[in-house]
């Protein structure tokens, strides 16, 4: 029952009275010494993902591929002026398919895209897919492979690939390479990637919830805005550090004026700057729900990055639920669905942080990583 047919039906105060006893449970299930990463701090600790990632040193880009062991339900969120996506419209909770059966960060614009059509393929070659009831021989089915790509055409790489572009060899690779550990930093999708003016790379992070619910993200950070505050080395994500994950320096670096940005990009153009992210969780959502969760993330990616979601950002925030662990009886399902967007939004955070922290420049290139500061 809704709230306005509780209050149509009661009356306001009888309204009230119905709705009281639901926080009071609710109450009871606020987070009491969860959010722990998981034994990685990965987003592999969410059950049924596996990750692979493959690079092009001479081309300074790479490929991320996240793979469900079964089709996992999704939903995005698009914040950035400039995205560049593959397959996002079909996760609109009003179209057909409710699920997905990978998901990709890439480098390369548009032309890393193409890595959609690569595991698409490779997971068509296995028979996996979506499809009207059993499979017909001669009928393949249609893999469900949601990609976003971030923009490092201009990082001095070469990218003189004609009409052959790296990005099919490199997914095709980084899928058959799943694994639950993965490299951070200068590695697959963040292999070209800058964050400001520092180096940027591939984060991930995860926690466990008291509920028992695990909460995940992957991100690669080409961002526009500065990951740490002026004058220093620490992080804006510093608040939500764990154990040290990125540096260990706490807060007391965090001050800046208004206007003030810290280690940004001085002129960022259009289009090429990006972060894209994957937040996931074992609690089994429905499309809608995993919505809301990848509305609530994108706060993490505003309290890492300054500033975020600019009109020559290309942001984006997907979102996965594997389903392995149905949610918790006694709480009201909305309340279960905040407190874990709201933990993707503080893991994400992390991860934005853990991907910049890791990172380190090119073979044979001097520049700003954050190790350097």
């Amino acid at each position: 029952m809704n709230r306005r047919t509780i209050l149509g039906s009661l009356g306001l105060i009888g309204g009230l009275a119905a709705v009281t006893p639901a926080l009071a449970r609710a109450a009871r299930y606020q987070d009491s010494g969860g959010g722990r990463p998981g034994p990685l701090n990965l987003i592999t600790d969410v059950a049924g993902l596996k990750v692979g990632q493959a690079q092009d040193v001479e081309a300074r880009s790479g490929v991320t591929v996240i793979l469900a062991d079964t089709p996992a339900t999704a939903a995005v969120d698009v914040r950035g002026g400039g995205p560049a996506s593959r397959e996002t419209d079909v996760l609109r909770p009003e179209n057909l398919v409710q699920q997905v059966d990978a998901i990709i960060l890439s480098g390369g614009s548009v032309y890393g895209l193409g890595s959609g059509d690569a595991v698409t393929a490779w997971l068509g070659a296995q028979g996996r897919g979506f499809g009207f009831g059993p499979k017909i021989e001669g009928i393949p089915f249609s893999p469900i492979v949601p990609t976003a790509s971030l923009y490092d055409l201009a990082n001095g790489g070469d990218k003189n690939w004609g009409i052959d572009p790296p990005y099919r060899t490199m997914a095709i690779q980084a899928a058959e390479s799943v694994s639950t550990r993965f490299a951070l930093g200068t590695a697959g999708a963040g292999y070209g990637a800058k964050a400001g003016s520092l180096k940027g790379g591939l984060g991930s992070a995860s926690a466990v919830m008291s509920n028992g619910a695990t909460v995940g993200a992957i991100v690669a950070v080409n961002s526009a805005g500065s990951v740490v505050a002026p004058g220093g080395k620490t992080f804006w994500a510093a608040p939500y550090e764990i154990d040290g994950e990125f540096g260990g320096l706490g807060s007391s670096g965090l001050s800046a004026s208004g206007d003030e940005w810290g280690a940004a990009r001085p002129n960022p153009r259009a289009g090429e700057n990006t972060t894209i992210a994957l937040v996931a969780t074992d609690a089994a959502l429905t499309r809608v729900e995993c919505q809301r969760v990848a509305i609530m993330a994108q706060d993490g990616m505003a309290r890492a990055i300054r500033p975020s979601h600019a009109p020559f950002d290309g942001d984006i925030v997907f979102c996965m639920s594997t389903e392995k662990r149905p949610l918790p009886e006694g709480a009201p399902r909305a309340f279960l669905v905040a407190q874990i967007g709201a933990m993707a939004a503080d893991v994400l955070a992390r991860a934005i942080a853990r991907g910049v922290h890791d990172a380190t420049n090119w073979p044979g290139v001097t520049g700003q990583a954050w190790s350097d500061l």
